[in-house]
């Protein structure tokens, strides 16, 4: 029985294929631009960094992780004048004195919409001393809850992607071993990167192993995608010179 090529694709099927890989290459690029806008700070530095990356799971053992979220991700939400009184009074111990009066009405202003009870949202509660003084401790990044959630979240999510996108490369004519390799690279990816984080949390150096499995699987993706596209719509016939492309 002959193997499904993209050349023996009806127009409604390489219209469905089409669809679907711009929209995967465009939810890739958007991933990529929200964890650039999220993590680009983290070390005080304008610019992604390997340090960046380290401080999300290591965390920044020298500060909070309140003060490394009003510099980091959370900063757009804070004028200057109330992240100097945030900082100095966390620098001062962070005194529950001083709350009601300097560090409740910032919060109130600028944070309760999310982290407030009344949100509904999985966020620690602002609205308290109690809940504020969770993060007023040193900065020891990604908790373990959160990175099991997370884990468990990118694991199911990307690999079904990464399935259906592989079951329309698989149609591509290229070399046998270039094609398992791309098929299979992005799995492997997926599970080491998953597997730097916790490590990361453990020792910072790691973060570059996180760097590094995301890029294995942004050219694996990006390889895939293009390849197919370039196929289903220009790969009239089978390509010249037979060889395995099973």
């Amino acid at each position: 029985m002959s193997a499904h090529r993209f050349y023996n694709l009806t127009v409604s099927e390489k219209l469905l294929y089409t669809s679907f890989l711009l929209l995967i290459g465009l939810g890739y690029l958007m991933a990529i631009t929200y964890l650039y806008v999220t993590h680009e700070n983290n070390d005080k530095k304008p610019g992604l960094s390997i340090e960046d990356v380290a401080y999300s799971y290591y965390g920044n053992r020298s500060g909070t992780r309140l003060e490394a979220a009003i510099r980091g991700p959370m900063a757009g939400y804070l004028n200057d004048q109330e992240r100097n009184v945030l900082v100095a009074w966390l620098k001062d111990g962070a005194q529950e004195e001083h709350f009601d009066k300097d560090i409740k009405p910032i919060m109130q202003k600028n944070c309760l919409v999310c982290h407030s009870k009344a949100s509904g949202m999985p966020l620690i509660d602002y609205s308290t001393y109690a809940g504020l003084h969770e993060v007023a401790q040193v900065d020891t990044g990604m908790s373990l809850t959160t990175l099991l959630r997370v884990s468990h979240i990118h694991m199911f999510g990307i690999s079904l992607l990464l399935f259906a996108l592989g079951l329309i490369f698989v149609q591509s004519e290229v070399n046998v071993w270039f094609k398992r390799f791309l098929v299979v690279s992005p799995m492997v990816a997926v599970f080491v990167d998953v597997a730097s984080w916790f490590l990361t949390k453990w020792d910072s150096h790691y973060a570059i192993v996180v760097v590094g499995a995301g890029a294995v699987l942004g050219f694996s993706m990006a390889a895939q995608i293009l390849i197919s596209l370039y196929q289903i719509w220009f790969l009239k016939k089978p390509l010249n010179g037979g060889g395995d492309f099973r």
